[in-house]
Order: C-alpha cells, then sequence, then structure tokens
C-alpha cells in the first residue's frame, strides 16, 4: 500500500499521522484533519515539520518519554496515550488520544479527536455509578427490612412469653380430661413458636450459623419424617375442625417402613409445620389438605397438596425468596418458605411448588437418606 493510499486512509478515518524524525520532532505524512486546526494557529499541512508537544499538545510531553522507549525497542501492538481533554483556541474542552506504533522501520504517532470514545466511557461511568447507587439503596432497604423483622419478632417472644405464663397457670386449675389434652396441644404449640423465633433471630443475625455445624450422615439423630408429620396432623386437627376442613395423611404411606432422612428435628418440624400452615390459610371450607410421603432410593419426597386457587404464575419464581410475600398475605414477613428453602438446600435436598391439575398447590421436598 502506497503512501498517498495511507494518506488517504487516514483521513477518511479523521486521524493525524506524524513520522518520528527526532526526540520531540514529528513530520507529518497524513492529511490534516479540520478538528487539528482548531488546536493550532499555524497552517501546517502534509509533509511539514512539527514539535507536537511543544507547539500543539503539551500533554503529551510526558507521554513521548515512553513512546520512545516503545520505538526504541519495535514493540508490537501499540501504546496509548489513554484520553485527555484539552481546550481548543476558542477555549471549548476537546478529547483527544494518541498511540504510538511501528510501522516498517518508520516510527509513528497517531492523534484522533475521541469525542464518541469518551461520550462512550462517561456513559458506562454514568451507568456504573448509577448501578452502584440503585445496589447501595437496596441493601438499605434490605437492612430496614431485617430491622423491622428483628423488631417484630421480638415484640412476638414477648407476648408469647405472657402465654406461657398462662398456660403454665392452667395447669394449676381443674381442668377436664378434654380440657387437658387442648392445654398440652396449646403447649407443644408454644415451645414450636419459642423455636421459630429463635430460628429466625440466629437466620438474620448470622445467616443460620447453626447449619453450619450440621452433620449429615449422623444415624443416631437422623429424624423420622413420618413422625414429624404424625406430630404436625396432631397439632393443626382441632384448627382444621374448627374452621371446617380437614387435614390428613395420605392413604398408601407403609406405616413401618424407614422414613429416616438428613436433617435435624426441630427444623424439620418447623419446616413441615410451614407448609401445613400456608396450605391452611389457602384453602377453603370443606376442603382437605393431604400430606403424601413417597420413599425413593436415596431420598424421600414429601408433599403437602391443597384444594385452594393455586399460586399465581408470576409469583412461583419469587415464592422461596427472602421477603416474598404471596396473595393475602397481609402482616406476614414473607420468610418462612426462604428459611424452608435455605435450610433444606443445606441438607443437601431441593424443594419447590407445582400446581395440581386438578386445582389447587402442591409443596415438595426431598431429603436425602442417611448413611452409614
Amino acid at each position: 500500500m502506497n503512501s498517498l493510499i495511507l494518506a488517504d486512509l487516514f483521513a477518511a478515518l479523521d486521524i493525524l499521522v506524524l513520522e518520528r524524525i527526532d526526540i520531540g520532532l514529528f513530520r507529518i505524512i497524513s492529511s490534516v484533519p479540520n478538528w487539528f486546526r482548531r488546536f493550532c494557529d499555524k497552517n501546517y499541512t502534509y509533509g511539514m515539520n512539527i514539535s507536537i508537544a511543544q507547539e500543539v499538545f503539551s500533554f503529551l510531553e510526558n507521554f513521548l518519554i515512553d513512546a520512545e522507549e516503545f520505538w526504541q525497542n519495535h514493540s508490537d501492538g501499540k501504546l496509548s496515550s489513554g484520553l485527555w481533554t484539552q481546550r481548543n483556541l476558542i477555549g471549548r474542552e476537546e478529547q483527544l488520544e494518541a498511540y504510538t506504533i511501528c510501522m516498517n522501520n518508520q516510527k509513528v504517532l497517531l492523534v484522533e479527536l475521541a469525542k464518541d470514545k469518551f461520550k462512550d466511557q462517561h456513559y458506562f461511568l454514568q451507568t456504573a455509578r448509577e448501578n452502584q447507587l440503585s445496589y447501595q439503596h437496596l441493601i438499605k432497604e434490605n437492612q430496614k427490612k431485617e430491622v423491622l423483622v428483628h423488631c417484630i419478632i421480638h415484640d412476638i417472644a414477648g407476648q408469647l412469653n405472657a402465654i406461657n405464663c398462662c398456660l403454665a397457670l392452667l395447669e394449676l386449675e381443674n381442668l377436664t380430661t378434654k380440657g387437658r389434652e387442648y392445654l398440652e396441644i396449646a403447649s407443644k404449640q408454644s415451645i414450636k413458636q419459642e423455636m421459630l423465633i429463635r430460628d429466625i433471630l440466629d437466620a438474620f443475625s448470622a445467616d443460620i450459623q447453626s447449619l453450619e455445624t450440621f452433620t449429615i450422615n449422623d444415624l443416631e439423630t437422623a429424624p423420622s419424617i413420618l413422625l414429624s408429620v404424625q406430630d404436625t396432623i396432631e397439632l393443626f386437627n382441632s384448627t382444621f375442625a374448627l374452621n371446617n376442613k380437614h387435614l390428613k395423611l395420605a392413604d398408601n404411606i407403609e406405616m413401618t417402613a424407614d422414613w429416616q432422612v438428613v436433617g435435624e428435628q426441630s427444623r424439620l418440624d418447623r419446616i413441615i409445620t410451614n407448609f401445613v400452615e400456608n396450605a391452611y390459610r389457602h384453602s377453603p371450607p370443606d376442603s382437605t389438605v393431604t400430606i403424601g410421603l413417597e420413599a425413593e432410593e436415596d431420598s424421600i419426597l414429601l408433599t403437602v397438596d391443597d384444594e385452594g386457587i393455586g399460586i399465581p404464575p408470576m409469583m412461583v419464581g419469587k415464592l422461596f425468596q427472602k421477603f416474598s410475600q404471596g396473595q393475602n398475605s397481609s402482616g406476614r414477613a414473607g420468610i418462612g418458605l426462604y428459611f424452608c428453602r435455605i435450610t433444606i438446600e443445606r441438607w443437601g435436598g431441593n424443594i419447590g411448588y407445582s400446581p395440581r391439575p386438578e386445582g389447587g398447590s402442591r409443596f415438595w421436598f426431598r431429603l436425602p437418606r442417611p448413611t452409614s
């Protein structure tokens, strides 16, 4: 490619091309771009010599020190000055960038007006700042919610303590057999609520640090998921009956089989309780909630089916996220299913939701069996 074609090419690219003659001295070997004339009052043209650092772009004086080393080493590629801003002859700021290259035996300096590049860079920086501010705002909002949950939980704990005192006093009363049965159920539920409060506070203070110390393959302490289901049904039977709803265990369950799973008993109880509470809230009168268990080769699947209206499709992806709330969840913090998810996943299982073909919802989780 001859020099004339190169000159035309660089002119089309609006780039000033200079060949190094001596330290600080250059020869113009391209057409002079119109923008260059805005920075000098001398009418430079093709073939003229110029001391660019002294006469036009003093910013390049330090860059040319690195450029000399680049040229002396006959380095490959190019060396960039980076963007800089300079005022033209009428005092308006413009952005430029310079490059050094070695082309055959020539030492070449390229200077271009970098207006579009500056705009892109400015846009990306501005976008990054806006995203950073949005992220910080999101973090602050999340912290506010967590503080609110802390306050709510502490208030609940105080009220629950008063309830426990009343239950303790009732034990001293002359209750009927049925009354003592209800008192025992209420006491068990109260204990579970205390455990729930402790677990939530632990989770928000250290993202459930106690899960990190959990031993997965401990056969001696591995809970029976069937026992947890039976306890949950006993606790909720009266609540369901009072509201003309039904809670039952599926009919096809082998009661004498081994139903041990990886996990910890109190947390497993809490997860099943959460599933049943959700099903209860979304079940219409005269409907049935069914808890199913299915033994698989290396795991056990638990399902909770209700006959409600189901979950709107737009909510399904958010069900197990922190602070997620479904329909008609006024007054709830939206953390129950979140804790279920992180606990089940920590135990090596998985959890999910699927709509029932006949209507209603199925919440399920799968836990591995403990190994010896």
